[in-house]
Parts: C-alpha cells; structure tokens; sequence
C-alpha cells in the first residue's frame, strides 16, 4: 500500500464478522452489522501538543483494536475498502 496517513490518522481494516451465532444460525449478509474491531494498517506520525512537539500513537501497524459502530471515513485504496479514523475514535487494543 502507496497511502501514509497524516498526524494522528490510523488506517484499519475491518475484521470480517461472524457468519453463524451462537446456537449455530447463520446470518445472511444483509442482517449483518458491519463489525467494530479491526487491525491497523498504517499510522501517521503523531499529534502535535501545546509546545510543538510531536506525541507518538499509541497504536501501530499489526495492533487489532476496537473503535466505535461510526468511527471513521471509508475509503478505497487500491481496490481494498478501509477506514481512516483518528486515534481518538479507538477504543483500545486487543491483546
């Protein structure tokens, strides 16, 4: 991928959701929420603070994480659909 994101910009890829419950029903692809946790592809330098310098993410390339059910810009980049999201729109890493 050709794409860095800028300052405190993550790009993350959705993780594909589960296609059967629980009790063992699948769900079609139409009644399917689009799932919440995802892996960071690509993270911006960082943010700037009040005297200039810049604070580094949290996060990297490879970290799975949780962000919120309308975080983020979909976008499409060489025919993959991802999310660029600030770091604040994440919720927290999955270890």
């Amino acid at each position: 991928m050709k794409f860095r994101p800028l300052h405190d910009r993550v790009v993350v890829r959705r993780l594909t959701a589960e296609e059967k419950t629980s009790g063992g029903i699948i769900i079609p692809d139409t009644a399917k929420e689009k799932p919440m946790e995802g892996e960071v592809i690509a993270v911006g330098a960082g943010a700037r603070n009040e005297q200039g310098a810049i604070v580094a993410l949290d996060v990297k390339a490879g970290d799975k994480i949780l962000f919120g059910k309308w975080s983020g810009t979909e976008v499409k980049i060489d025919g993959e659909e991802l999310l660029i999201m600030k770091e604040s729109d994440i919720m927290g890493v999955i270890a």
